[in-house]
Order: structure tokens, then C-alpha cells, then sequence
């Protein structure tokens, strides 16, 4: 996975931050999606590496729970976890007990769980009024 990962960063579009990220979501059946970030001027219309491979694996077809595992890596020495609107996402596409291995460009890793990452989601419970 770390080679795919390391490949994949390359076609990550990112002129601003110079921060880039790829993804590969693995879905239950061994699919895998891939997704880089995808930056633009209006900063707020980026799109991270993690939404953007759950957005592709959700236009072929998969749904919410369909997915075993996701790897992230970042273009930087230090290890990084995902951003807090891909972590809402990411709750309500994986169950608690999945894993998200996220990298650093040489491969080190560290693995969570997605209750480890998101212990306290927002979820449709929080939209019962």
C-alpha cells in the first residue's frame, strides 16, 4: 500500500498549501478508490484526499458501510490524522471498528480505529429534535 500511496500523492493538486494527501479507501470486496486533495482558491472549496475517494466509491455504486479500511499518507515527515469534516464523513461511511492507517512519506504509520479518531460523532441521533 505505501508505494501505491507514494505514487498517488503525485497527482495531488494542491499550489497553496504544498500539503499533499492521498487516500486509498479499501471497501469490503477489496475495491480499493483513490483520492488526492483537490485545492482551490476559495480555500473552503477544497476537497481532502479521504472525501474525495468516499465520493468516488459512493458514485460507483457503494454505500455507507460497504468499507473495510482506508490508508491515508502525507507529503511530510510527521505523521498526520484526517481534518475534522472528513472525520464526520468518515463516521457515517465506516463502522467504529474499522481501521485508518495513516502515513507519513517514508510509511511510518499509525493505526486508529474510526471510534479511536471520531469518539464522539454527530450523527442522526444529534438531529432529533
Amino acid at each position: 500500500m505505501k508505494e501505491k500511496l507514494q505514487k498517488l500523492l503525485t497527482n495531488s493538486y494542491s499550489p497553496y498549501s504544498e500539503f499533499k494527501v492521498a487516500a486509498i479507501l479499501v471497501a469490503k470486496n477489496g475495491t480499493e478508490f483513490q483520492g488526492v486533495n483537490v485545492e482551490n482558491a476559495s480555500y473552503g472549496g477544497t476537497i481532502c484526499a479521504e472525501r474525495s475517494a468516499f465520493t468516488r466509491a459512493i458514485s460507483d455504486g457503494y454505500h455507507p458501510y460497504d468499507f473495510e479500511e482506508l490508508y491515508i499518507m502525507v507529503d511530510s515527515p510527521n505523521i498526520s490524522t484526517c481534518c475534522f469534516l472528513c472525520r464526520q464523513v468518515i463516521i457515517e461511511m465506516m463502522e467504529p471498528d474499522k481501521t485508518i492507517t495513516c502515513m507519513n512519506q517514508n510509511g511510518e504509520e499509525q493505526k486508529f480505529t474510526v471510534g479511536e479518531l471520531c469518539p464522539h460523532p454527530f450523527n442522526e441521533e444529534d438531529l432529533n429534535i
